[in-house]
């Protein structure tokens, strides 16, 4: 089997990136240091703050690279990296992507088949997704394009009257080649 070494090497260099400077990679000559109890030490040299850490057993991670001088946390660097990876997961697990999702009209749709559809929209609104409204034109109904809009238009209309919705167009009813189309939000 093949291997795809680009993709390789480029999983490999996110993992080789590190969050903070550690140890001997710490390149200030005072730092202010932090024990591993979040007792504040004092503002020492760089040799003697990577002595306490190595009686300790653990790891000098410079958290704040900014200050003067800079700050310094004797802890575990393993222990440090698992929380951030948690933070992280957490954060894309609570992401929501928006979706854009299809509703199709036609000029010659029915009554019942419009609040059928607008029920769909309403649920997909309701679930944060936008939705993009469509009206195929095939044939001679392309020369009726003045119809079609004002189907989609009484479709908004019906929309945010009948079911109170606010609703955000991302931009006006495009038309392209036969089809006529708008994207539509909830207003936050």
């Amino acid at each position: 089997m093949r291997k795809n070494y680009r993709r390789v090497a480029a999983a490999h260099a996110l993992q080789q990136k590190k969050l903070y400077r550690i140890n001997k990679e710490i390149t200030a000559t005072e730092v202010r240091v932090i024990d591993e109890y979040d007792a504040h030490l004092d503002v020492m040299p760089i040799a003697e703050a990577l002595e306490l850490a190595a009686k300790a057993e653990l790891d000098l991670i410079e958290i704040q690279p900014q200050a003067q001088p800079p700050v310094c946390r004797i802890t575990d660097y393993g222990r440090l990296k698992y929380a951030f990876d948690k933070d992280v997961r957490k954060q894309r697990a609570r992401q929501k992507k928006v979706e854009v999702k299809g509703i199709r009209l036609s000029l010659r749709i029915g009554e019942h088949d419009i609040d059928v559809r607008i029920l769909q929209t309403k649920k997909f609104l309701e679930q944060q997704d936008k939705v993009k409204i469509e009206l195929g034109l095939r044939g001679r109904e392309r020369k009726h394009t003045d119809l079609a809009k004002a189907i989609i238009q009484d479709f908004l209309t019906k929309l945010h009257e009948v079911h109170g919705l606010t609703i955000v167009q991302d931009s006006p009813i495009a038309i392209q080649g036969g089809r006529l189309s708008v994207i539509i939000g909830l207003k936050k």
